[in-house]
C-alpha cells in the first residue's frame, strides 16, 4: 500500500517543489510515499540529495504511452491508493496510468497552470477522474469556477515557501559591522523597491520624529528604484540623513535581516507580503500599513503593530514602543515566526494538502497505511 506524488518536473529553481515538502512530510507521519521524477533530471538529483523515497522514470512526453504504462505497472506492484499530480505532464501520464491501475484516490495541483491547457491530455477527460483539486489562491480557484468545475472538488492550500534562509542563526552584527553602528543601536529596516507606492517617505518622516526623542534608532532601506535620490534628499532635508541608509542589492537579505531589531513595511498599496513573512521568519516584529496582503500576515498586537497607511507619527509611535520593551519585541518576534511556520511555511502546506488526503480516504474507507 502506497502513495505516489508524481512530479516530472525538469527545473530546479533552488527552493523544494511543493511534492518534495510533501513527501518530506508523508515520511514524517509514516506514510508509504513514492516520489515519482523525472529520470536523470536536476529534480531527481536534487531529490535523492535530500534522501527523498524516489522512483525515476523517464516521463518524455505527455502523450507518451510506455511512460503511462510504467507508472501503472509500479502503481499496481506497490499497491497505490492515492496519486497525486503536480504539473502538467504528470497530470496526463499520470491519470492514464491510474485509470490501469485502478487507482482508487486521485488529486491534482492546480497552481501552475496545469488545468490551463484543456486541448492537450491535461483536458476534460481527466480533470473529470480526480477527487479533488488543490488550488494556491482564491484567484485559481476562480480561474477552475470558470472552467465549470465544481466547487466542491476545489480545495484551497496556499503554497509553501521555504524559509530556512531566514530561519537559520547568521550574523548579528553583520550591519552593525558594515555600516558603522554602535552595538546598543536599535535597527529598523525596510526592504522595497524605491517607488511611490511603497511609503519610504513616510518611514523617513518618521525617523525625524523618533530623532527627536531617541538617536538609538537607526533606519535602514534596502532597494533601488527611480525615487533613491529622492528619498536621500528627502532624508538629509527632514534632518534624518544620518539615520537612513539605502543599501543597493537584496541579497544579502537574510544577513540583513538578522542584523535587524525590527521590520517595517509601509506600503499605500498591497505588496510586500514576501518580505514581511521573511521577516517574520527571521523572528523580527513588525510595524506594517493596514493594506490587503500585509495585514493577512501580521496580526495586530500580536506579531507586531499594524498601522493606517500616510501615517508617520503612528509609524513612528509602533516603532518607538517596540525600541522602548524588549520582552514585547521578543515576545513579537517569536510569535511571528510560529505564525510563519503555521501558516505559510512548506510544512504547513504539507500537513494542510495531507489533512485533505485523510478526508477523502475516511469518506471513501480507504486506509492509506500509515
Amino acid at each position: 500500500m502506497s502513495l505516489f506524488l508524481i512530479d516530472a518536473g525538469r527545473t530546479w529553481r533552488g527552493v523544494p517543489r511543493p511534492s518534495f515538502l510533501l513527501a518530506g512530510e508523508l515520511g514524517v507521519q509514516g506514510f508509504p510515499v513514492r516520489l515519482v521524477v523525472q529520470a536523470d533530471s536536476p529534480v531527481h538529483e536534487k531529490a535523492a540529495a535530500e534522501g527523498l523515497p524516489l522512483l525515476p522514470m523517464k516521463l518524455k512526453d505527455e502523450s507518451e504511452v510506455g511512460a503511462a504504462y510504467r507508472l501503472s505497472r509500479a502503481m499496481r506492484r506497490d499497491k497505490c491508493v492515492l496519486a497525486h499530480f503536480h504539473e502538467a505532464r504528470s497530470v496526463s501520464i499520470g491519470g492514464s496510468a491510474c485509470a490501469r491501475a485502478k487507482v482508487p484516490i486521485r488529486i491534482v495541483s492546480g497552481r501552475d497552470g496545469v488545468l490551463a491547457r484543456p486541448g492537450l491530455l491535461t483536458g476534460r477527460r481527466h480533470i473529470e477522474s480526480v477527487d479533488l483539486i488543490v488550488a494556491g489562491s482564491e484567484g485559481a480557484r476562480d480561474a477552475l469556477l470558470r472552467r465549470s468545475i465544481p466547487p466542491e472538488r476545489i480545495e484551497i492550500v496556499p503554497p509553501g515557501i521555504d524559509f530556512s534562509a531566514f530561519q537559520a542563526a547568521g550574523e548579528k552584527d553583520f550591519l552593525r559591522r558594515e555600516l558603522g553602528f554602535r552595538p546598543d543601536d536599535f535597527l529598523v529596516g525596510l526592504m522595497a523597491r524605491l517607488e511611490d507606492e511603497k511609503g519610504h517617505r513616510y518611514l523617513i518622516e518618521a525617523a525625524r520624529i523618533l530623532k527627536e526623542r531617541t538617536p538609538k534608532i537607526k533606519i535602514v532601506i534596502l532597494g533601488r528604484g527611480r525615487l533613491a535620490l529622492a528619498a536621500d534628499a528627502q532624508a538629509r532635508d527632514l534632518g534624518s540623513g544620518e539615520m537612513s541608509f539605502f543599501l543597493g542589492s537584496g541579497a544579502e537579505e537574510p544577513r540583513v535581516l538578522d542584523s535587524l531589531d525590527c521590520f517595517v513595511a509601509c506600503s499605500e498599496l498591497a505588496g510586500q507580503e514576501t518580505a514581511v513573512m521573511n521577516a517574520m521568519a527571521s523572528r523580527l516584529p513588525v510595524v506594517a500599513t493596514q493594506v490587503a496582503g500585509i495585514a493577512d500576515v501580521v496580526l495586530h498586537d500580536e506579531t507586531g503593530y499594524l498601522v493606517s497607511p500616510r501615517n508617520p507619527r503612528a509609524l513612528g509611535e509602533a516603532i518607538y514602543t517596540i525600541f522602548k520593551d524588549v520582552d514585547l519585541a521578543k515576545r513579537f518576534g517569536e510569535r511571528g515566526s510560529e505564525v510563519i511556520d503555521e501558516r505559510f511555511s512548506g510544512r504547513a502546506m504539507a500537513r494542510k494538502t495531507i489533512t485533505l488526503y485523510k478526508r477523502i480516504a475516511y469518506r471513501r474507507r480507504i486506509s492509506l497505511g500509515a
